[in-house]
């Protein structure tokens, strides 16, 4: 029985190489290979809008840096948040509770399989709710900027801009008088 012949097998293209995020352009591999957190820029810019100050904005940056998975709260020890951040045990527990107070977090004490007190699991749910609840005043000034910026550039001014680059300029020449 012949032997059918098979065609040759295309190599498979290789894998796209991925392009480096803006922030890994800007930070390097070495600074970012330890990880980032998400922060909404929402949250940073509306930061006084929301009623947070300094102190408590570090420390929501501080949980979120915790938060990997939306279905697991964070749960830092105080310990570990003391250590990040510089501040007294007291005052660390009064900005917590001024923003379990504000609505953006909630407590829950986690207990050990011994009945002693383990670290606190803390719910962003509020956070969440608040910055979705800014978001719209968000767009509004977005649109307002689009708005402004398009009114003051011409139509085609950048194409025009490149192509009046791109043609040489006629040169002056001087006549005898």
């Amino acid at each position: 029985m012949p032997q059918k012949k098979t065609p040759p097998q295309k190599a498979a293209p290789a894998p796209a190489k991925r392009q480096k995020s803006s922030t890994e352009r800007i930070f390097g591999p070495a600074v970012m290979s330890h990880g980032f957190t998400g922060v909404p820029n929402i949250l940073v810019r509306g930061q006084k809008r929301l009623g947070l100050n300094t102190a408590q904005f570090n420390i929501l940056v501080q949980l979120l840096s915790y938060w990997m998975d939306p279905a697991k709260p964070p749960f830092p020890s105080k310990r570990k948040l003391l250590e990040r951040l510089d501040m007294s045990e007291t005052t660390l527990q009064k900005h917590i509770r001024d923003l379990e107070a504000q609505g953006f977090l909630r407590r829950e004490q986690q207990t050990t399989a011994a009945g002693d007190f383990g670290s606190n699991i803390y719910h962003l749910d509020g956070l969440v709710r608040k910055l979705k609840k800014l978001a719209p005043d968000f767009d509004d000034e977005r649109a307002e900027r689009e708005a402004a910026r398009q009114k003051t550039e011409r139509p085609n001014a950048r194409a025009n801009a490149r192509s009046a680059a791109a043609r040489p300029r006629p040169t002056a020449t001087m006549t005898e008088g």
